[in-house]
């Protein structure tokens, strides 16, 4: 089969060059260019002699979405500006590998994957924890009921942000919350569903960019378990980023940090599917940031190619984005 044709519509989004680096390694991936729209950004990353030196350059948007032989598109904008270019990929109908979050304006996000089930477009959104070992394997302790009724998620992901990075997040309500949330929040989604209520405590605690929202904690309330995902801007590297799980039967805690990760606290009430009773270190084999967005392609294509379905459906994209929308105020 000859290669799968894409392209990169922006270039602003903190993972753009690795997604970017990921389909110009990737054997069943030709890359036909990217497009940058933003004159000034363009010919600064022009210059670099990682991935997007590599790479023919579009002179027109039109270049790349009326090419037919160019069958998706890598979503890689400014957060402000990314749903506008994914429905204009979707318009075009290409699939998208979509770069999160999925946009502040939720009419249009459902508007997008209204077209999208119409058209038979995929989308695919760029949560790469979806293919971290440590997350996987908690999601089938879930599935398998290892440990019981979940009752309780607690998820830090905090980072250290210069003042440039904050002026740029700050023109969202939310702030590092609608920057980094998503992805715990797609974990989320996946173990316990949609939630009934979500409370969001979004405050600017430095002051530094008096906009800009830095210490945030979002509360999830599910018919029986509560959620706490805090998510900061301001904490010291090495970030100590930890997921826990907590059930009937037994708890999970991956951290810190979980990027790479290296083991999981399993503690187990009773001994299970070949785990002993108490408390047992489970390994886990770390992975690189640039092996995640791997996967993640792997699994894109996958799908174009018929070979696999996609792990997450449409309407799941819908209700991470709508949870973290609501948790940030803006639904």
């Amino acid at each position: 089969m000859s290669p799968i044709r894409m392209a990169q519509y922006g270039t602003g989004h903190g993972h753009a060059e690795g997604k970017l680096r990921s389909m110009l390694d990737h054997p069943d991936v030709e890359v036909a260019g990217v497009y940058e729209p933003n004159e000034e950004r363009r010919k600064l990353v022009q210059r670099s002699k990682g991935a997007f030196g590599r790479v023919h350059w579009f002179e027109d948007v039109r270049e790349m979405l009326d090419d037919p032989s160019i069958v998706a598109v890598a979503s890689e904008g400014w957060n402000i500006e990314s749903l506008d270019f994914t429905e204009a990929i979707v318009d075009a109908g290409k699939h998208v590998w979509y770069d999160k979050p999925a946009g502040q304006d939720w009419p249009q996000w459902q508007r997008v994957i209204d077209k999208a089930r119409q058209g038979g477009i995929y989308i695919q959104m760029g949560y790469m924890f979806r293919y971290h070992n440590g997350f996987r394997q908690i999601a089938a302790w879930r599935k398998a009921g290892l440990l019981g009724e979940i009752h309780s998620v607690r998820a830090h992901m905090s980072t250290n942000l210069s003042l440039s990075q904050r002026e740029v997040i700050s023109v969202h309500r939310g702030g590092i919350f609608y920057d980094l949330a998503g992805h715990m929040l797609d974990q989320i989604v996946w173990l316990l569903g949609r939630p009934q209520r979500t409370t969001g405590f979004l405050h600017n605690h430095s002051g530094e960019v008096p906009t800009f929202v830095d210490n945030t904690l979002g509360v999830l309330e599910y018919e029986k378990a509560i959620v706490f995902v805090d998510i900061s801007a301001l904490e010291p590297r090495p970030m100590a980023r930890r997921f826990e799980v907590y059930g009937s039967r037994g708890s999970a805690i991956m951290g810190e940090p979980f990027e790479p990760a290296h083991a999981i606290r399993l503690c187990l009430e009773e001994a299970a599917d070949g785990y002993v009773q108490g408390v047992q270190m489970i390994p886990v084999t770390p992975q690189s940031r640039q092996s995640l967005y791997d996967l993640e392609l792997e699994a894109f294509v996958g799908v174009l190619k018929g070979e696999r379905p996609p792990d997450r459906s449409l309407d799941h994209e819908l209700i991470v984005q709508e949870t973290l929308l609501r948790t940030t105020g803006h639904i």
